[in-house]
């Protein structure tokens, strides 16, 4: 049986609480052979839903970079850190109605733990393979999300949880966003040579350039020179 009062009243928190986007998604789409990253199934192994989260970033954080790049990489925490609050007073309620709920970490990197692999980048499940099931957006050259309000300035975190939600209905996009086949503007302005006009990433240079480049500093310019920012 959905749960459909549980769906609704946690949309309602989430966005009560400072959310700008919410979805939700059948797990079952991580066994598509499209897919070839990690399975949030291996997490939780009686997963029936997949909550995803997100806040847009404030336009500023983007207009001073390069230079401004602790100033940019401190307002995505803040993000982060805004997600956080939401999403464990929803894995709460979630639990208070009898399920189960964890909430995977949206930083590849933080506080001194690793979350993600050094070398790939990849976390245990793709936020963003996630919120384009749920009809949030779809990806761009640079391989972000971009979504229908905010492009891709965004911050997302997602919670795992035992509870038969409603998932969004009838809300697939194209995959690539048709924006970008005539544009090319990441794949120009990337310092790391990350980005390939065939769509392939480079996960090893982005993640040299950030972490020891960058000293752990997050970079953004693929995002500054988007047009498809709602700034």
């Amino acid at each position: 049986m959905v749960e459909t009062s549980i769906t609704e009243a946690l949309k309602n928190m989430a966005f009560r609480s400072g959310a700008d986007f919410v979805g939700i998604i059948d797990p079952s789409c991580f066994e598509s052979p499209e897919y070839t990253g990690n399975k949030p199934q291996d997490v939780m192994t009686n997963l029936r839903s997949v909550i995803i989260l997100g806040v847009s970033i404030p336009c500023g954080a983007f207009d001073t970079l390069p230079k401004g790049r602790a100033e940019y990489t401190n307002t995505l925490m803040a993000g982060t850190a805004t997600l956080r609050v939401i999403a464990f007073q929803i894995a709460k309620f979630v639990e208070k109605k009898g399920y189960k709920a964890t909430i995977a970490p949206s930083e590849g990197s933080e506080f001194g733990y690793w979350y993600a692999s050094r070398e790939t980048l990849k976390a245990d499940f793709s936020f963003k393979y996630a919120a384009y099931h749920a009809g949030l957006g779809n990806f761009g050259m640079n391989h972000l999300l971009i979504t229908k309000d905010f492009g891709p300035k965004v911050r997302m975190t997602a919670i795992l949880t035992d509870a038969p939600l409603d998932g969004e209905k009838n809300t697939k996009l194209p995959f690539i966003n048709d924006a970008c086949s005539t544009c090319m503007k990441c794949i120009k302005v990337c310092p790391a040579g990350a980005l390939t006009a065939e769509g392939v990433i480079h996960r090893e240079k982005c993640a040299e350039y950030m972490f020891n480049v960058l000293g752990g500093l997050r970079c953004g310019l693929c995002i500054k020179v988007c047009p498809l920012n709602r700034f």
